[in-house]
């Protein structure tokens, strides 16, 4: 090593292993000695986490300035029964564009063997095969581009790098009509328009839900607006109705509402500046000024736009007469909590559905279906917690579902549930308290819609939409209940200190002057520099040490009456360019959150260590 490399705390990195083989190389399988002075991303993710969508949109450009130097590896490690399926993570993989080798490990063999602990984790791997940093959560890119920069020169000076062409060889494409679309409008003609997702496009169907009429959108990733032609988006998603005719979509990837004017096709934009909300940046305000993050769906409720906010797990409104948006009901805090709209936690809302007195959500990572009232009150009506999930009839407060996305109003005052990981329709009827089973033969339905008396059906994962005539009795299944794969942490009664580990990124400094900081997508000052948050469920788990701080470092007292539960940790830091010169250093904000499953046993750790950027100095086998 040159006196000039600087010196890091490293870890031989655990070889790469997954049941499920690998994905676009081409049927080639890889070892790390395959990849021996290659620099190795490993992007620890499961798709039906927005944070690692996100993460997947983040490196991008990364991936294509050090194409020659950087082998970015995706390791699919599931939450949900579905995500273990392999031609769904086939799927996955092809509906968000990854464009680097993906290792498909059902059983989070690998997951365990880098002792991961939060979706999304990336972890750098050098190119003599040693494990060089490690970061939880979204924001890094900035920072893991600067140390990919000093490993270049590092280990060309050593004589240990390799460039050349990486291993990532692009699937063919499917000769489809749509391409994992994911939601359906009907429009006043009768005609059907899809968010054809994966294409990037708007689709106009004829009233046979299968013939084209027109396509809108360039078919590129873009973000520009224009004629049906020249307009782009981005994975569009949700589509409403207002009332002048027009359709407002959900450009989830743009961070952007866009509107489209059927009668000529022109594409404008409403709200979003096409960067991502960050905790900082306005939450309220002029509708093109502020940050949107990963809007999934939208619905007219109470004369607004209201907005599944997926990427912030809140619900958001757009005015259209004030041309406004601000945050509706949510903490920002990713959970299940009913109440006050300013008090409630959702998990990633995908679908809504408005009547006059309800709006329905689908609120999929907690397996939820919620409802807002009149007064802004948050309710559950199917639903736990982030863990639990399955297929199960009956009454609602027993009942389970599995990440729906869609949820759609019926004319009786039920509504149905594209449950989407289950494969099925489901109804959950308010007067009676049931949930039931309408059809099961369908592959990651997303979304439906009225049409008569039929129900038409995004079949996402079948690229089309079915036409079913709405069954008037239910279909009998199988109960089947779920707790993610997730092992627990054996964690001793009593007291459990967490430690959030964060080391600031080469060529940056933990920022201590919040009066002149702004973030690195030029927003408002962002406040203290570092923030935690902790609370459980149940409640009772935490005896001491739930709430907020500034303090990245807690003493809990866990109850020891409660065997088991989920410690709920949200992590944040801020850090500046460590640039003298410049009076005003861009900032940029590492955040995660966790949900880490305990069980309370004797002999188990007293200490809880989190990373969210760095390695943990404490853990064995480093130097």
């Amino acid at each position: 090593m040159t006196d000039s490399a600087p010196r890091r705390a490293r870890v031989r990195a655990p070889e790469l292993i997954g049941k499920g083989g690998w994905l676009n190389t081409g049927d080639q399988r890889y070892t790390l000695a395959d990849l021996r002075g290659r620099i190795v991303l490993l992007d620890f993710w499961t798709f039906c986490c927005i944070n690692c969508l996100h993460v997947l949109d983040e490196l991008r450009e990364l991936e294509e300035k050090h194409r020659d130097t950087l082998v970015v590896i995706g390791v699919h490690s599931p939450k949900f029964v579905h995500e273990a399926e392999h031609q769904a993570v086939v799927d996955a993989v092809e509906r968000y564009g990854v464009a680097h080798p993906v290792l498909d490990d059902p059983e989070l063999a690998t997951w365990k063997q880098y002792a991961v602990r939060a979706w999304p984790t990336l972890v750098v791997i050098d190119p003599e095969g040693y494990v060089v940093a490690q970061h939880a959560g979204e924001g890094h890119a900035h920072a893991i581009e600067r140390l990919v920069e000093e490993l270049e020169a590092e280990h060309e000076a050593k004589g240990t790098l390799r460039r050349g062409d990486g291993p990532y060889v692009p699937p063919e494409p499917e000769p489809t009509t749509l391409r994992f679309p994911g939601k359906a409008l009907l429009l006043p003609s009768g005609n059907l328009l899809v968010s054809d997702t994966t294409r990037h496009q708007l689709v106009e169907l004829a009233e046979d839900a299968e013939t084209v009429v027109r396509r809108l959108g360039s078919g590129a990733r873009g973000f520009s607006d224009g004629g049906p032609r020249e307009a782009s988006f981005n994975e569009p998603q949700g589509l409403a109705l207002l009332d002048d005719g027009s359709v407002v979509v959900a450009d989830t990837v743009n961070h952007a509402l866009r509107r489209l004017d059927p009668a000529t096709g022109e594409v404008t934009t409403l709200a979003g500046t096409g960067k991502q909300w960050w905790r900082g940046s306005a939450t309220s305000g002029p509708a093109r000024e502020v940050d949107l993050s990963s809007p999934w769906d939208v619905a007219v409720f109470g004369g607004k736009v209201w907005i599944a906010m997926a990427g912030v797990h809140q619900l958001w409104t757009y005015d259209p007469a004030a041309r406004t948006v601000g945050v509706a009901a949510g903490t920002a805090n990713e959970g299940l909590v009913d109440g006050p709209a300013d008090e409630a936690w959702f998990a990633q809302p995908s679908g809504l559905a408005a009547t006059a007195d309800r709006l329905w959500l689908a609120d999929s990572e907690t397996s939820a279906l919620r409802w807002v009232d009149l007064d802004g009150q948050v309710h559950t009506a199917v639903g736990t917690g982030l863990f639990d999930f399955g297929h199960r009839d009956g009454a609602a407060g027993q009942a389970l579902l599995q990440h729906p996305l869609g949820v759609t109003a019926l004319p009786d005052g039920s509504v149905a549930v594209a449950d989407t990981y289950n494969h099925a329709l489901r109804r959950y009827d308010p007067a009676t308290g049931e949930v039931t089973t309408l059809t099961t033969d369908l592959r990651e339905p997303s979304d439906a819609v009225l049409v008569g008396e039929d129900i038409v059906v995004v079949e996402s994962a079948r690229h089309r939409l079915t036409r079913l005539r709405l069954p008037e009795e239910a279909v009998r299944v199988e109960s089947v209940a779920h707790r993610t794969q997730r092992a627990a942490t054996e964690v001793a009664p009593g007291r459990l200190r967490l430690d959030v580990i964060f080391q600031a990124p080469a060529g940056q400094k933990l920022d201590t002057l919040p009066h002149a900081r702004t973030d690195s997508h030029g927003g408002t000052p962002i406040g203290p520099a570092t923030r935690l948050l902790v609370s459980a469920t149940p409640p009772e788990l935490l005896l001491k040490g739930e709430g907020a701080d500034t303090d990245l470092c807690r003493e809990l007292e866990l109850n020891p009456s409660v065997t088991e539960g989920v410690l709920h940790v949200s992590a944040m830091a801020a850090t500046c360019d460590d640039d003298p010169a410049n009076e005003y250093p861009a900032c940029h904000v590492h955040q995660q959150d966790w949900g880490v499953p305990l069980r309370l046993a004797e002999g188990g750790v007293d200490r809880l260590p989190l990373v969210l950027a760095g390695m943990d100095e404490t853990a064995p086998g480093q130097g």
